[in-house]
C-alpha cells in the first residue's frame, strides 16, 4: 500500500468518531486496529499506524488501522484493496466506480456520518446523519445497489450516498445503541 492510500484513509475518517480512549503504545495500536475485524481475519491482516508504519505484516489482503489519532474514541477499520481505491477517489474527489465488490469492516462501529453527503462533518436538520453500530461496508457496482433502500431505519442493510460516486451498502450486524 503507498503513502498515500494512508493519508485517503486517514482522511476518510473524518466522519469517524466515538467515546473510548486509545492508548498510543504499538500493542495497543495493533488490538485497537484489529477490533474492527472479525477474529478470523485478525491474524491475517496487516496493520498500520496512522503515518503509514506497518505494526504487522499481514497476507490477507485486509488493512486495519487504529482509531484516528484525532479522535478521543474507538473507530478502528478493516479494508480490501477495492476500499482503499474507493478511499482514494473519495478524499480526492474523484469519479469511482466498482467494478467488483469491496468489503470494508467496522466492527467497533461509529459514532455517525451523513447517509446522503459524503462530505459532511457533522449533523444538520437536513442531511440525515446516522450513528451506526458494528457494521460491514460493501462496494458493488450501482445496479447492484439499486435494489436496496436508502432508509437507514428500514430493518436491514442500506445505500449511503447513493447517487454518488460513493455510493455503498451498510450493513448493520449490532444494535446502533451503545448501550445494549
Amino acid at each position: 500500500m503507498t503513502t498515500n492510500n494512508y493519508k485517503t484513509v486517514l482522511i476518510l475518517a473524518f466522519f469517524v468518531s466515538s467515546t473510548a480512549g486509545v492508548a498510543d503504545d504499538e500493542p495497543d495500536l495493533v488490538a485497537d486496529a484489529l477490533s474492527a475485524a472479525w477474529p478470523g481475519m485478525a491474524e491475517g491482516a496487516t496493520v498500520v499506524d496512522w503515518e503509514g508504519n506497518v505494526l504487522q505484516e499481514g497476507s490477507n489482503g485486509y488493512t486495519c488501522l487504529p482509531t484516528p489519532p484525532m479522535l478521543s474514541g474507538n473507530a478502528p477499520m478493516c479494508m480490501d484493496s477495492e476500499w482503499m481505491k474507493w478511499a482514494d477517489a473519495w478524499q480526492n474527489k474523484k469519479d469511482y466506480e466498482a467494478e467488483s465488490l469491496g468489503i470494508s469492516y467496522m466492527l467497533s462501529g461509529d459514532e455517525g456520518a451523513s447517509n446522503i453527503d459524503p462530505y459532511a462533518e457533522g449533523p444538520t436538520d437536513d442531511n440525515e446523519w446516522i450513528e451506526e453500530g458494528a457494521h460491514l461496508m460493501i462496494l458493488a457496482p450501482a445496479g447492484l445497489l439499486d435494489t436496496f433502500p436508502t432508509d437507514p431505519g428500514s430493518g436491514g442493510p442500506y445505500v449511503m450516498w447513493k447517487g454518488t460516486p460513493y455510493a455503498h451498502l451498510m450493513v448493520p450486524i449490532g444494535s446502533r445503541n451503545k448501550d445494549e
